[in-house]
């Protein structure tokens, strides 16, 4: 009889999976002078403009079947492709966000539908390109298709929907107070990509006189149910201000270092009590165990220590505290209660001889890959 270490289901917080299309394709360097966030970014584009709802579907199911194959219960798809290529909305407005939810579903996932707010290309430049899939006319037509889709989905224990403000460079200043009312009117989720780069910070400071973080506070977005995804470039008091209203950052670490955003501060985000999660973001590998300890990780090399965080008395470990934000921390970034079942790890699996049981967790999160996870069973529901 296989012996199992039993763990709250993993999660990923922030998806975008029709970038699951990308694996090997932006890894080469270009024409560009430099190869940054921004060249990548054109490549994304070109890829997005060839997209139709049959090779949207095939891309997010082969991106989501990956995240059950490896223990992720739970998703947050930051959905932001919602029309034609030209622009024209579909005669279902919701038709692409609606094949996300079947796909996750079919596939075995809870998912929270993190419809993404998109108007421009930045401040006073229309959208160009691709950019016009992403784009609605104004702020009551984004809200009239969050309407649609929070009453289509409302009795779906397995369904949440969120609203998702790009982030400051892709939406006005007059829309994100409107946007922060709809939310808290709605008890919804909010999430929004947050000083991933600092050329977002210096156009917002360029239009409103305020970096990222101080404008989503300033128009009324940040609160328990706040989530700032990568958070790469904040400032020590975004930090602060951010723990105050008990908001969460989504870290995305293989995708970071992918796109080469960065280093977060995850001690000044732990000691302002900012409660942290997980994405797997652009899908450029799929390891859940990869991203959540490389929220240690990652901090050793910024700060060039061994460990960076201490337990005190009565307190979880370090591991127990990565598993917690890989997992049920992640799951509730999104709206849902707990972690929606509990991920079986073979004791016996050969990544884990040698290791004392009440080591195992460390040895998972430290040690574990893909094959551990493979090896493992997710079991949705009460456990037999």
């Amino acid at each position: 009889m296989i012996d199992w270490l039993r763990l709250p289901a993993l999660a990923t917080a922030h998806s975008h999976a029709f970038q699951r299309m990308l694996r090997g394709r932006a890894q080469r360097a270009g024409s560009a002078a430099t190869e940054d966030f921004w060249s990548w970014r054109a490549a994304m584009y070109e890829a997005v403009a060839g997209l139709d709802p049959a090779s949207f579907e095939r891309v997010t199911r082969i991106a989501y079947r990956d995240l059950v194959r490896l223990g992720v219960r739970t998703v947050g798809e930051f959905h932001y492709v919602h029309h034609q290529a030209d622009g024209t909305p579909y005669a279902e407005r919701t038709l692409l966000a609606d094949i996300a939810i079947r796909v996750a579903k079919e596939e075995g996932l809870r998912i929270a539908l993190l419809r993404t707010v998109y108007a421009r290309a930045g401040a006073g430049r229309p959208a160009e390109g691709a950019q016009r899939r992403f784009v609605d006319p104004d702020v009551d037509t984004v809200l009239a298709d969050v309407d649609t889709l929070r009453t289509r989905y409302a009795g779906d224990p397995d369904v949440r929907i969120g609203v998702a403000p790009h982030s400051t460079r892709a939406v006005p200043p007059e829309w994100l107070r409107e946007l922060g009312t709809y939310a808290r009117r709605h008890d919804l989720p909010v999430h929004a990509h947050v000083a991933e780069q600092q050329r977002e910070i210096d156009e917002s400071l360029a239009e409103t006189g305020l970096r990222p973080l101080e404008a989503f506070a300033e128009y009324g977005l940040l609160s328990p149910r706040f989530v700032a995804v990568h958070a790469t470039n904040f400032a020590p008091h975004e930090a602060r201000l951010l723990g105050a209203e008990g908001g969460y950052v989504c870290l995305c670490a293989t995708t970071e270092r992918d796109l080469g955003d960065g280093l977060p501060d995850i001690s000044a985000l732990r000691a302002a009590r900012v409660r942290l999660c997980t994405g797997i973001d652009s899908h450029v590998i799929n390891d859940p165990l990869e991203e959540l300890r490389a929220i240690e990780t990652h901090e050793r090399l910024r700060l060039r220590n061994r460990v960076t965080f201490r337990a005190g008395a009565g307190e979880p470990s370090l591991a127990e505290r990565l598993w917690a934000e890989g997992s049920t921390q992640g799951a509730q970034a999104l709206g849902f209660a707990d972690a929606g079942g509990e991920l079986w790890i073979p004791r016996g699996h050969p990544e884990l001889e040698l290791v004392p049981e009440e080591l195992l967790l460390d040895a998972v999160v430290f040690g574990g890959t893909a094959r551990l996870l493979e090896a493992s069973r997710l079991v949705v529901g009460p456990a037999d």
